[in-house]
Parts: structure tokens; sequence; C-alpha cells
């Protein structure tokens, strides 16, 4: 049985511990001049007051400005209350009307919230028994993006070109022919839990000698494998911007392993019941959510230093979702 991921039980602890100080009746108005694009058109929310919300991580502050803008676009007024610390502060500030609107993951979702133990290998399947699951939280589910922020291992490129590995299956036939050759460098919580490390190698049925588990900071990693040869791998995240721009391979969780963690509108029930047209407005955004698209804007956030509220924005201009002003 897998436990509850890493990423969202530290973010739970965190916020248990701040949820009563996190902020909730704080924020700012967005002032953005914007108009509608391809989305928006008639300004179907004039009058409207909404709260858009997020998790205090680079890709998640982005896609709730996004939404923050699409609403401004389409007329309503929107108080920013993104950046929230932890999971279960935004979650919370959903589910009790603080805020109307986020970007959640469905395995967040699935294990962390609704409190299952395995996840759902089918992304979509994942994705309704979240929405069904949620039904009694007032919480209302938008159909899920592309975007995948799940975990993986990366390889350099430059590396990779010796081993050709395209798959964790890969990795595991390389370890039984080679161990030696298997490094891998990961968080010290990864290299621990069943969810992490240890079950990715029953799963696989690898086995990586412990000489060559490295443990370090996540900030670390990527710059380990990318440029010393003291990790061939290293724990990654799928959307992380430093993949590109570190030019590193990632490799298909091939079995599974790992829950999905697919990017999808939550929706405070209420909300969607007074104004159902948010639906129709954030439906052409959530189909242009790839991992590659929020790897591109992770890396303008975490590598090249740009504030997550101009990417939001300049991204959707550039598709024509909206329009400056």
């Amino acid at each position: 049985m897998r436990t509850l991921p890493l990423r969202a039980a530290l973010g739970g602890a965190v916020a248990l511990l701040t949820l009563a100080g996190c902020g909730l009746k704080s924020g700012s108005p967005l002032v953005d001049d914007v108009a509608p694009g391809s989305v928006g058109q008639g300004r179907p929310l004039k009058g409207a007051s909404l709260t858009v919300t997020s998790k205090n991580f680079s890709e998640n502050i982005v896609l709730g400005q996004m939404i923050g803008l699409i609403f401004k676009a389409a007329g309503a007024e929107v108080l920013d209350r993104t950046n929230l610390p932890g999971s279960i502060s935004a979650r919370e500030a959903i589910v009790q009307g603080d805020a109307d609107a986020m970007y959640e993951y469905t395995g967040t979702a699935w294990i962390t919230y609704q409190g299952n133990a395995e996840p759902v290998d089918d992304p979509v399947a994942q994705w309704k028994a979240v929405r069904e699951g949620d039904v009694r939280n007032g919480v209302a589910w938008l159909p899920q993006s592309a975007l995948n922020n799940t975990y993986t291992l990366a390889i350099s490129k430059k590396n990779n070109a010796k081993y050709g590995l395209k798959t964790m299956s890969d990795v595991a036939k390389l370890a039984r022919e080679d161990p030696g050759a298997v490094t891998v460098c990961v968080e010290n919580e990864f290299a621990s839990r069943e969810d992490g490390l240890p079950g990715m190698e029953k799963a696989y049925g690898m086995k990586i000698p412990p000489g060559n588990v490295r443990k370090m900071d996540a900030g670390i990693i990527y710059t380990q494998v990318s440029k010393s040869d003291s990790c061939l791998l290293g724990e990654a995240f799928t959307t992380d911007g430093r993949i590109k721009a570190m030019d590193l391979d990632t490799l298909t969780d091939d079995l599974h392993f790992f829950p999905n963690y697919n990017a999808a509108p939550e929706i405070n029930a209420k909300t969607l019941a007074k104004y159902p047209v948010i639906a129709e407005l954030l439906a052409p955004l959530t189909e242009r959510l790839t991992t590659e698209v929020a790897q591109q804007l992770n890396a303008e956030v975490d590598v090249e230093g740009h504030d997550p509220h101009e990417v939001a924005k300049e991204w959707l201009v550039e598709e024509g979702l909206i329009k400056a002003g």
C-alpha cells in the first residue's frame, strides 16, 4: 500500500500549523486593464465579485493568476488570494467559500483530501472519482488538463547519450546489468518512504546499492544531475522549469507507480451554480495546459526570475485568450 505523497504530506503538515493565520481574509484586487479575447466576450461575469487562490509554489501561483485574469477580462471584480501556505490552506478556502476558484491536482485531492490510499492509474478515471467524491464537500471539478505534475527521474542528455534510458523499466534493467552505473540523488524523505524510492524499487524490481543513493536538498539535485558525475539520475517533478533549462531528459513511469497529478479547476460549488459560465470561460485555458507548457512557464519564474502574475498575463495574451488594455 502506498502512503501519502511526499508533497501532499509535507504541505498539509505546514498548512495545518498555519491555517489560522494564513491570511484568508487578506488579498489584493486585480487591477489589470484586460479585455476579452477568445474568451469572455460580452463580459458574462459583469457584476460578479470573485476570489481566486493558489498554493505557494510558482506553477500553482501562475495558474491561479490565469484564472483571475480570465475572470477579470470577463467583467468580474477579482480578489487575489494566491500564494497561500501549503495545500490545505487553499483547499479550505474553496471548501469554506472564502475563495471561489483555483487549479488543484487530482492526485492530491484523491489521496490527501479524500483519504484514498491507492491512486487510480487512468488519469481520467481518477479525475472522475475525485469529482464524485467532492460533491459532498461542496466542491465542483471542471475537466482536467494534460498538465501532470508528478514524480519522475531525470538524467542529463549528455549522460543519456550513452545509456539511452527512456523509462524507469530501462533503469531497472541497467541496475541489474551494471549496478555501479546507477547513482541516484534524492531528497531525504524520498529515499525512505514507500511512495518514494523504496516503493519504486519494489514496483520495478530494481535494487540500487545503498552507497549509490545520495541524499540532498531538492534544489541541488537538478544541478548535480546536470553538471556533475555524482548523480546519473535524480528525483524530479515533471513540470519543473529546470528540466528544459538544464537540458535534462525525464523517464516515463511505464508501470504507473506514481500517482497522476493532473491540474484541473476546483470551484466552490455554490459559485459555479451561481455563475455556470465559469466552466465555459476556463475550458479553453485548461485545454492548452500541458506538462511542456508548465515547464516553460515555470522556467520563466524559477530560472529567469520573472513575476508569476506577469508570466500568466503575457501567456494568456499570446494565446489570444485575453487582450491587454
